[in-house]
């Protein structure tokens, strides 16, 4: 008796994997473009008195193969805005705006859905 096996397919030739690292790299750009999205328009819908200054600095930098990190690029009254510098209440009446918590929150309850539409978007890719 002689069995022959033939592995070829995306799976065997390398097609998965590639698709695969595409959907991660997708999904991770895609939840990191919703956060900041999102937390510019918690900015713009909450800031009293908005120069434009503050939201210009918000960005967001890939800091290692699949981190992404939404910032303020470290302005220094970056904490008082969001309510946990050594200047907001009960020293003074301001208590924050909360922009970034809010923007975490959100994306960790967002972020697998966000995710799950990146790899769909892969799956013929990898032979699905």
């Amino acid at each position: 008796m002689n069995i022959q096996v033939d592995a070829s397919g995306p799976l065997f030739d390398g097609r998965a994997a590639r698709a695969m690292q595409d959907a991660c790299d997708d999904a991770r750009e895609d939840i990191a473009e919703f956060a900041e999205e999102h937390a510019l328009a918690l900015m713009g819908a909450a800031f009293r008195h908005p120069t434009g200054y503050y939201e210009s600095r918000v960005t967001t930098t890939r800091v290692s193969g699949d981190t992404s990190l939404v910032h303020d690029q470290g302005v220094v009254y970056g904490p008082w805005l969001e309510g946990v510098g050594s200047r907001n209440s009960p020293v003074t009446r301001f208590p924050g705006y909360f922009h970034w918590r809010r923007t975490k929150a959100l994306v960790a309850a967002r972020g697998p859905q966000i995710a799950e539409r990146a790899v769909q978007r892969h799956l013929p890719e990898m032979g699905g």
